[in-house]
């Protein structure tokens, strides 16, 4: 028994729930035996533009999978993951999937095929043939994030929960930034494993200097994630040439190993300790009916107090189903508290950009500087996303641990896989940020306005001018004018320019208003969300007490009803059915067992 896989080990424990007509059990289990089928472990690579994420996945691979150039940037989540054979299948944002030949991916996924994804896509998917990717690897070459200030950044956090690992990468030309840093600290509160890589380190001699910053960047920052330096050029070209020497030079073998052993295989303890705990539940409930039976067996004078605490039980587990529940509301309370309070600090941080944007443009002419400005723009309520978005997901983890700790007062399970939860991108609609187009003011206009004013100056002081001898038109006269159009031309001038701020607030008040209204729809998307999966987790968990309390209630009652002999040959089956299970949970035992000599 102790040699058995996982998936034998579901196997087992299906064929007992089948035998013993718990087809409520059997469906947990079935659920646990797909995820078995299906071991993806997502590992994200993310950074800054032109960093090596994209030459980091071809030599992780040994193909070029992603598009590399000096004037290529990844526009669309490319995620590379086994296949017996080389295709591309790309995803649009309704779902629809769509096969491409494979030498048409850099069409699609890099800038320079695909500017500003207008194209409308999701991600691609490529799959290849290789040993690395076999056992369930998955990489998601992603955008350059440009730190938590972009919109590549914001849509790149909404992916960490669903993610196994990240590798940030920067490049050993300088050490880490603030918004790098930033980044970091936000992963590592969603994301299980954060790994840090240094790259292209055979262009830079100093690159040992870097590494030393970073590792003091991130134990300033109190992050534990490991940092490895590799050279994408070099693995490359080892393998080519079959070197080695240089293939260890490169660091890739360590990189690789530590995808291997600590992120693939902890995935595997993962994905093992949650089937050990799927089986040890269904022994659990398959032993309360036969326990209370073979108890009711051996003592029938005390059967009686037993089926009295039997009825209790499943009074409780009944009332656990109920719309009154004490998790029921502690789950609905907490969902509505917690969408109140997101989308209030949604609202905050959006008015305070709103606030900055506006007192920057009491500084400047948006004409000027309009490209710059919409940059900045974009770069805060990005950030404010991702922030918002962090502190959802905190929030939202915590109140399903207090949902799961309350039912486990009553005798409840645990959390379901809150890990695979997929949520909205922050920012999934493009929603342009767009000054009108200023008023011409040329020199042509600026006569125009300057003669206009200018006339009115001249014939006022002209007139004035001719109670003292003077002619209409004189010196004084005609410099009153000049005078006067500059003034009305500085005035236009001016005016204009208010004009212009006063559309430019408008537009960014605008802005900001409609991204604000797509974020609050979509985090009450994903909170809503959570409170269904949690509400059909915790349901499905009380009707199994509920069943397994009503076999061990009839079980009981068999027990007292039948004779003496019946009671003996009975308690012998019992006795080897509860064997059976038992020899299931020890199957499970030997699974953690393994699992941690192992490690």
């Amino acid at each position: 028994m102790s040699g058995r896989t996982p998936i034998e080990v579901v196997d087992l424990a299906l064929k007992a729930a089948t035998a013993y007509d718990r087809d409520d059990l059997a469906v947990r289990l079935a659920q646990t035996r797909q995820r078995l089928l299906d071991p993806a472990v997502r590992v994200l690579v993310v950074g800054e533009f032109k960093q090596g994420k994209s030459h980091l996945v071809n030599a992780l691979v040994n193909a070029p999978v992603c598009p590399v150039d000096d004037d290529v940037a990844t526009a669309v989540p490319t995620v590379v993951r086994y296949a017996e054979s080389p295709n591309v299948v790309l995803v649009g944002e309704t779902a629809v999937r769509t096969e491409v030949p494979v030498e048409q991916l850099a069409d699609y996924v890099s800038e320079a095929g695909n500017p500003g994804n207008r194209r409308g896509l999701r991600h691609a998917e490529v799959g290849i043939p290789r040993s690395v990717l076999a056992g369930g690897l998955c990489l998601v070459d992603t955008p350059g994030v440009g730190g938590l200030g972009s919109v590549h950044g914001a849509t790149t956090m909404t992916a960490l929960p669903s993610a196994d690992a990240v590798l940030m990468v920067s490049d050993a030309a300088q050490e880490y930034t603030a918004t790098e840093l930033e980044f970091l600290r936000q992963a590592a509160r969603v994301c299980p494993t954060v790994v840090c890589v240094l790259t292209k380190i055979d262009l830079y001699p100093d690159w040992r200097r870097i590494a030393e910053r970073d590792l003091a960047h991130l134990a300033a920052a109190d992050l534990s994630a490991d940092l490895l330096p590799v050279s994408s050029v070099l693995r490359l070209h080892a393998v080519r040439e079959g070197d080695q020497a240089l293939n260890h030079e490169s660091g890739f073998p360590l990189l690789l190993n530590h995808l291997r052993d600590r992120i693939v295989g902890r995935a595997a303890e993962l994905a093992t300790r949650s089937v050990v705990h799927d089986v040890r539940g269904v022994a659990l409930q398959l032993t309360t009916a036969m326990g209370a039976e073979l108890t009711a067996l051996r003592d029938p004078d005390r059967a009686e107090d037993l089926l009295s605490r039997l009825r209790d039980a499943k009074r409780r587990a009944d009332a656990l189903r109920e719309r009154s529940a004490r998790w029921q509301q502690t789950l609905n309370d907490g969902v509505g508290d917690l969408i109140s309070d997101v989308e209030y600090d949604l609202r905050d941080r959006m008015r305070k950009i709103t606030r900055d944007a506006e007192a920057e443009l009491d500084g400047i002419d948006p004409m000027l500087v309009e490209e710059q400005f919409v940059g900045w723009v974009l770069q805060r309520v990005a950030a404010a996303a991702s922030a918002n978005f962090v502190w959802t997901n905190q929030r939202a983890r915590w109140l399903a641990g207090q949902v799961g700790d309350h039912f486990a007062d009553d005798g409840g399970g645990v959390l379901p896989d809150l890990h695979a939860h997929d949520p909205a991108a922050p920012l999934s609609q493009t929603i342009p940020l767009e000054f009108g187009r200023p008023e011409a003011f040329g020199l042509g206009q600026k006569l125009i306005v300057g003669l206009r004013g200018g006339y009115g100056g001249t014939l006022m002081i002209g007139m004035l001018s001719t109670i003292g001898g003077l002619a209409l038109l004189n010196p004084i006269s005609v410099a009153a004018g000049v005078l006067l159009g500059r003034k009305v031309v500085k005035d236009e001038r001016k005016r204009m320019l208010e004009r212009r701020r006063s559309e430019a607030k408008l537009a960014v008040r605008r802005f900001v208003d409609d991204v604000g209204f797509q974020l609050g729809k979509e985090s009450r998307d994903v909170l809503r969300e959570l409170q269904r999966d949690l509400r059909d987790h915790f349901t499905g968990c009380a009707a199994e007490l509920s069943r397994s309390l009503s076999e061990s209630m009839k079980s009981a009652q068999r027990a007292v009803d039948s004779d003496r002999g019946e009671r003996d040959k009975r308690i012998r089956d019992v006795r080897a059915e509860l064997d059976r299970i038992a020899h299931l949970a020890t199957a499970a035992d030997a699974l953690v067992d393994r699992v941690g000599t192992t490690r």
